[in-house]
């Protein structure tokens, strides 16, 4: 288990943010590269938070910043487990590391009740997709693959588990607020080096 990787993951974000003044951009054109190194290994993510369960997928908590300035979440999905139509009224960067995810990208049409399907994706291990309020943020994602754990690691521009949000019913277009929360309630110790 290589924790070192997630560790340097999370100072090298930190700085990203310290350094950034809050521009999405500059997030998403640096921070894209920080999380295709730590997907592109697979050999840090703790077992605990790479479990699948068959009611659900599962949203891990890796590490939330301390100024809940972001999140770093693992997703485990069992064999063709999917979300509901949501959103996440923050920035979001998904890399997936294990297995292949479908997304379907909706758009609200002003004057119909219908969410529209704006485009789909497949997303194979090593793809990093993203999500925000200005250029694109309600998706439904599903594992691709129907008898395989899929497993992509996510970073939120806030501490994501206790955000407001909403799913959406995608023939009315009507939208109800949920608070996700989080599978587990411990998260990885990332600081002992002994």
């Amino acid at each position: 288990m290589n924790l070192a990787r997630l560790r340097e993951f999370i100072r090298s974000f930190t700085r990203l943010i310290e350094q950034s003044g809050g521009s999405e951009t500059q997030i998403f054109n640096h921070g894209r590269s920080l999380l295709q190194a730590l997907i592109s290994h697979d050999d840090w993510l703790p077992d605990r938070f790479a479990r699948a369960k068959a009611e659900s997928y599962q949203q891990y908590l890796l590490h939330c910043d301390p100024l809940e300035r972001f999140s770093v979440v693992s997703f485990v999905w069992g064999g063709g487990q999917s979300t509901p139509i949501h959103d996440h009224t923050v920035w979001g960067m998904i890399g997936v590391m294990r297995g292949a995810e479908f997304c379907e990208a909706f758009r609200e049409s002003s004057g119909q009740e219908q969410l529209q399907l704006w485009g789909t994706r497949l997303l194979p291990a090593g793809s990093i997709d993203m999500v925000s309020p200005a250029t694109g943020d309600i998706h439904r994602v599903a594992n691709h693959l129907k008898d395989h754990v899929s497993i992509s690691i996510h970073v939120y521009g806030a501490n994501i588990g206790a955000v407001k949000r909403h799913v959406y019913d995608q023939n009315t277009g009507v939208r109800r607020s949920f608070v996700s929360g989080y599978s587990g309630s411990v998260m990885p110790n990332i600081w002992d080096n002994a």
